[in-house]
């Protein structure tokens, strides 16, 4: 039996973040400065009462209307990527499976994962659907980041943005889902984290403080120590590419396209002269989304899609919070 992306969408907060209001904010910055830096124009964040469980099942529906041979029913796995959920427990994905109206002999369970969710869900249907466990796979990611985010902190306002995304696994679509090449290093944890508000530090610590440039710190906020993020990801994912690339029997030579977790313009691109991947081979669409987090490789996979832009072999890479990575390859007809 083989794997296949069957079906994909993904979904945006109303709510619309441009630079125009960002500098509004904070006028040190500039709109070109920046687009320049992160390559992001805008970005869509979720209301006060909008969850990653809400983006999710908006994608859902959005998928389920965009592909009417699509039948709710036939849904008998519901895995949910977030590092956001609506409560402690339940998962969500149980929530998500009631919202939806999916038979109640659907499994349902939701994993915590960042940059790299995307990638590890891909594996984690594959594995449930190989290993004969369920036949149709709705895997959904959903984050909203901005509510972690403190409001003086413009460095992640400028990046982060809140989505939604939905895929269906099947054993028969338009992308075999190939082999895979996972890792992690919790050495890195605390270079992007909120440190609050789970077990080990379940009250606020309350320990504001701002940088001499003006940046807020806070374990009760996300925290990401940039240069550090930047460091792992140089050191991990060329690595991950040529594992991945080996996982499949491939070469470079071989691949049509490459799909990066889409962290910052600056640090994508930089990758890509790295690795040595030509320009025409590799995928963007971060300037109206922003990083979304787990869904910015399905965001990109939407929007090529639709323009008909992937053929061949193309490379999955996730890579970030954790710290983990992950790669895959996606085979279109």
């Amino acid at each position: 039996m083989q794997a296949f992306i069957k079906a994909i969408t993904y979904a945006l907060p109303d709510r619309e973040v441009t630079n125009e209001s960002l500098v509004a904010e904070f006028p040190e910055w500039s709109v070109e400065k920046i687009a320049d830096k992160v390559g992001i124009n805008k970005r869509f964040i979720s209301s006060e009462n909008e969850t990653s469980a809400d983006l999710a099942v908006k994608a859902a529906e959005r998928l389920f209307v965009e592909n009417s041979d699509l039948k709710k029913e036939s849904i008998d796995f519901v895995l949910f990527c977030t590092q956001s959920p609506d409560y402690f427990l339940p998962t969500s994905a149980c929530v998500i499976q009631n919202k939806l109206s999916l038979p109640t002999s659907c499994g349902a369970l939701d994993f915590n994962l960042g940059c790299s969710g995307y990638v590890y869900g891909l594996s984690l249907a594959k594995g449930l659907l190989l290993g004969g466990i369920a036949s149709n796979i709705l895997l959904l990611t959903g984050e909203t980041y901005s509510k972690f985010i403190h409001p003086k902190d413009k460095g992640n306002r400028t990046i982060f943005g809140d989505a939604g995304s939905a895929t269906l696994i099947s054993s028969e679509g338009f992308a075999e889902i190939g082999n895979f090449s996972l890792g992690s290093d919790g050495r890195g944890a605390e270079n992007l984290m909120v440190k609050s508000g789970g077990m080990r530090f379940k009250e606020p610590i309350n320990d504001l403080q701002f940088e001499e440039n003006g940046n807020p710190r806070s374990s009760d906020y996300l925290f990401m120590n940039g240069s550090e993020i930047f460091n792992f990801t140089i050191e991990a994912v060329p690595p991950l590419i040529e594992k991945t690339l080996a996982k499949n029997a491939l070469t470079q030579n071989d691949i049509n396209g490459y799909i990066f977790h889409q962290a910052n313009k600056f640090m994508i691109n930089f990758l890509r002269k790295k690795i040595k991947i030509e320009p025409d081979k590799f995928f963007i669409y971060m300037s109206e989304v922003g990083n979304t987090v787990s869904n910015t490789i399905p965001i990109v996979l939407t929007e090529k899609i639709n323009e008909k832009a992937l053929k061949g072999n193309i490379i999955l890479a996730g890579f970030g919070v954790g710290y983990s990575w992950g790669g895959c390859l996606l085979q279109f007809d």
